[in-house]
């Protein structure tokens, strides 16, 4: 009896404070996106963890079927949908970047004419905020309605901006330069104190002279150290170690672009995040906070290496214990019982292709000046001389103005163009921006609603390309951006206040995780698409 009442009291002085009654919600809700993380990362690297990554599968709910039901799933697509619980066609950022017809130009998901950048110890040019997002993120609704505190991170601009919404207390991302943090006019008149306090103490550039290593033993590493058609940053070969400093004499631009590419740029995310909890006072008022932290380096060394590489796997290891000092940090700032996270990925990624083709996969690099030459040639005899296509990005293709009307009123050159298109290698289908305005909730074509999942009135091409799976518009490395499960397969991970544990194989969508954690905190997301798993007390 007195060693259970020992354990009892123990357990009470662990959390840092009374347990929290049955059916209130978390003083705090947490959500953890890691860039490129796919959902197989966890039955191959779980072995190697014993932190965070860990906690999580040990003590959360596991969703093992969960996927992006669209076709576009890049950063910006895939934080949107997880901060708001919509799909692109309904919140209305479905790449990183379009062509914008209003001012004939390309501009990213998240630059804003409007808005200033603030710097902190740097001069910024241009501006960032969420206003080219149409629905309101799980932050804005904990903010207007419950006066929430929200703090949202990461290395990417639009990765913090998504999650962070049309406000917050401290919105904040790495520069251009990758020198400097950044945020934006939207989101304060100027630095904000507690985030500069963090910098101003925290150099990145404290991490010059260390180098990258193996964290396991060399033995538990699957595969090569150096695969076919790695394509790691400069100053790095395809196997470790991987020096910061490499041939440079103080920190300059390659010393940062390998350190964003490195464990120690999330680690840094971790010790920020936890620092801001704190200075924030996260978790200790009369509502629920917002803390979230996308972290991006998993995304660079992925597309550097590729998913088969020691450097992912070792990525991992490292995020690990990343992750299980930030949540340590809760749970002596919050209580242990008394936050909830959600963890989950803004996309999946696909092998390298020549490693598919080396194993006699049918695999490549789409050409994109291949189909624009295709495009043109079919276009110019008749429409005239002169350039048609505007742009393509990724799988968008944009013509110029009064081009693809035209391009409509002709049977024949539509036929002419859309089999132009489909002729080019690695192309499974294209379709016209008419089939999908309807297709989104109706179609029983899979292909053809993740399309129109993706397609949003005003801002998607004209056309759109599905390509077929091992093929991308990636010149090296590899990337993602189809609708295969290579690139649509992601984790979800539930942990925490009203959570019940367990091993989950309903069909679910990061687009579930925002109404999850509304569930919880008492809100409703009432333009979301995503459901409350079945996970909930």
């Amino acid at each position: 009896m007195n060693k259970l009442l020992c354990a009892a009291v123990a357990a009470l002085l662990l959390s840092n404070g009374p347990a929290a009654a049955a059916g209130t919600p978390p003083k705090l809700a947490v959500i953890v996106v890691v860039d490129q993380m796919r959902a197989d990362y966890i039955d191959r690297f779980r072995a190697d963890w014993t932190g965070g990554l860990h906690r999580l599968v040990e003590e959360g709910a596991w969703f093992q079927q969960a996927a992006y039901p669209y076709l576009s799933t890049f950063t910006c697509a895939g934080h949107a949908t997880i901060s708001t619980g919509a799909f692109p066609h309904r919140h209305g950022v479905f790449q990183n970047g379009w062509w914008d017809r209003d001012v004939e130009r390309q501009m990213t998901c998240t630059q804003d004419l409007h808005a200033a950048d603030i710097g902190y110890g740097i001069e910024v040019n241009g501006g960032d905020s969420a206003h080219r997002l149409a629905v309101p993120t799980f932050t804005d609704v904990m903010r207007t309605e419950h006066h929430a505190h929200v703090v949202s991170l990461s290395l990417k601009d639009r990765s913090a901006v998504m999650l962070g919404g049309h406000g917050g207390d401290a919105i904040t991302w790495l520069s251009n330069s990758l020198d400097a943090w950044v945020t934006s006019s939207v989101y304060a008149n100027g630095p904000v104190p507690q985030v500069k306090k963090f910098v101003d103490a925290n150099p990145t550039t404290a991490d010059f002279d260390k180098t990258w290593e193996r964290m396991l033993p060399v033995e538990r590493y699957s595969g090569p150290d150096a695969g076919l058609a790695e394509a790691p940053p400069p100053g790095w070969t395809s196997t470790f170690p991987h020096p910061l400093k490499a041939a440079s004499e103080k920190p300059d631009l390659a010393y940062f672009t390998r350190w964003e590419r490195s464990p120690f740029a999330d680690a840094y995310l971790g010790r920020f995040a936890a620092a801001l909890a704190e200075s924030f006072h996260l978790g200790t008022h009369d509502h629920t906070d917002v803390l979230t932290v996308s972290f991006s380096s998993p995304d660079l060394v992925g597309h550097a290496f590729g998913p088969r590489s020691h450097e992912t796997q070792d990525m991992y290891a490292h995020l690990d214990l990343t992750l299980g000092l930030l949540f340590e940090r809760l749970d002596a700032l919050v209580g242990r019982d008394q936050w909830v996270v959600g963890m989950t990925a803004d996309h999946g990624v696909t092998p390298i292709p020549e490693q598919l083709v080396a194993e006699g996969h049918d695999a490549g690099r789409f050409s994109t000046p291949g189909v624009t030459a295709a495009l043109e040639k079919v276009l110019t005899p008749a429409l005239g001389e002169g350039k048609h296509v505007a742009v393509i990005d990724s799988n968008d293709i944009y013509f110029h103005p009064g081009v693809y009307r035209k391009i409509a009123k002709s049977a024949t050159l539509l036929k002419d163009v859309m089999a132009a298109v489909a002729a080019q290698p690695g192309v499974l289908r294209v379709f016209r921006h008419e089939e999908l305005t309807a297709a989104a909730a109706t179609s029983n074509d899979t292909l053809l609603r993740a399309a129109a999942l993706s397609y949003f009135p005003g801002r998607g091409g004209d056309l759109i390309l599905a390509l077929k799976p091992g093929w991308m518009f990636s010149a090296n490395g590899t990337t993602h951006g189809s609708a295969s499960q290579d690139d649509q397969r992601v984790p979800i991970l539930i942990m925490g206040r009203g959570v019940k544990h367990g091993v989950y194989r309903e069909p679910a969508s990061p687009a579930d995780v925002a109404p999850t954690l509304a569930a919880l905190a008492g809100v409703t997301l009432r333009k979301a698409e995503g459901h409350p798993l079945p996970c909930l007390e």
